[in-house]
Order: C-alpha cells, then sequence, then structure tokens
C-alpha cells in the first residue's frame, strides 16, 4: 500500500505552485482556472497523474487543517538540495535532524503547513527518536556520524532485518 496523493487547500495559488514546483520538482499534469476556483493537479512520477493537488478556498484562521505532509526522497544528496533550496529561499524554523531510521528537514509551506523531506537511512533503531544535523556537512559525514548514533541506540538493526521481522507480522488482506 502506499499514498496515492494529497489535496491541500490553499491561500495563495501561485505561491503554494511555485513553492512545491522549486522544492520538490513537481510538473504540471492539468489545471484549472477560473472566478470561481484554481485547482492545480502535480506529479514528480511520470506513471502517476498526480501525487498533489493544490485547490483554493482554505478558510483564513490561525487552525491548520494538515498535521504534516512527508515527501520520501530517493537519495541524500537529494534531501541536502531541497535543503539548500530552503536556506537560499530564507524558509524559516527549519529542522535538520535525524530519526536514526531517516534523515529529514521539517519546515513550513507558504500556508503554514508542517511539510517533511527525508530519506530513509540503511539502519532501524527504537522511535521516537531525534537529533540535530547539519545538511550541509558532507554525505560521508552525515553518513557515518548517523551510523555511529544509530550503532549505540537502542534496537539498533540493519532496515533490511527489521523489514523481513516486519513483513513476517503483516496479516495479508
Amino acid at each position: 500500500m502506499e499514498i496515492g496523493h494529497v489535496g491541500l487547500y490553499v491561500t495563495d495559488f501561485d505561491r503554494m505552485l511555485a513553492f512545491y514546483q522549486r522544492m520538490f520538482g513537481f510538473t504540471i499534469t492539468d489545471m484549472e482556472r477560473n472566478e470561481k476556483r484554481s485547482i492545480v493537479f502535480l506529479t514528480a512520477d511520470p506513471t502517476s497523474h498526480h501525487q498533489l493537488v493544490l485547490v483554493t478556498g482554505r478558510p483564513e484562521s490561525e487552525q491548520h487543517l494538515v498535521n504534516q505532509l512527508s515527501f520520501r526522497l530517493k537519495t541524500l544528496p537529494e534531501l541536502q538540495r531541497v535543503y539548500k533550496c530552503l536556506v537560499e529561499d530564507g524558509v524559516p524554523n527549519l529542522e535538520p535532524l535525524t530519526h536514526g531510521i531517516a534523515w529529514s528537514v521539517y519546515f513550513p509551506d507558504p500556508d503554514g503547513n508542517r511539510v517533511e523531506a527525508y530519506v530513509d537511512t540503511p539502519w532501524y533503531i527504537t522511535q521516537p527518536h531525534r537529533t540535530t544535523i547539519d545538511l550541509l556537512d558532507p554525505e560521508e559525514e552525515i553518513y557515518s556520524r548517523t551510523e555511529a548514533l544509530c550503532r549505540n541506540a537502542p534496537g539498533f538493526t540493519p532496515l533490511s532485518k527489521w523489514s523481513e521481522t516486519v513483513a513476517r507480522s503483516i496479516t495479508p488482506l
């Protein structure tokens, strides 16, 4: 099972569209704009029509309608590129960290939704875990420091071994 797509109501359609295109390389697959509403379908996967949908109509309030939107990237250098873009764009409240099982950066999008960009590591440790890291450090340093941290953490095991254990406990539908 995987998440098919996420839809967000937005207050500033053009700003949100530009943000998600720049940060994650989304491309527009379809868009409709009229006086009643604007809607855009975005994807970064050529086999999927849309992974993210942005629609006007978010109410003006302090309440955030989304707890968190997370994007899994494929490599640590991709995460470092996103982090550098966030720094260059002056995005506030950046939280670069490792959970041991992943390297992450948490940040607000232009509408204030909590967003996470992350990459899985090859290790499992007991969760929750949070250690601040510097994503501007060289890839090799981040990797070796995280591995050392994980080897000394409760529950340490290679992710492949942990996945085998979990697979045996899942009941098929």
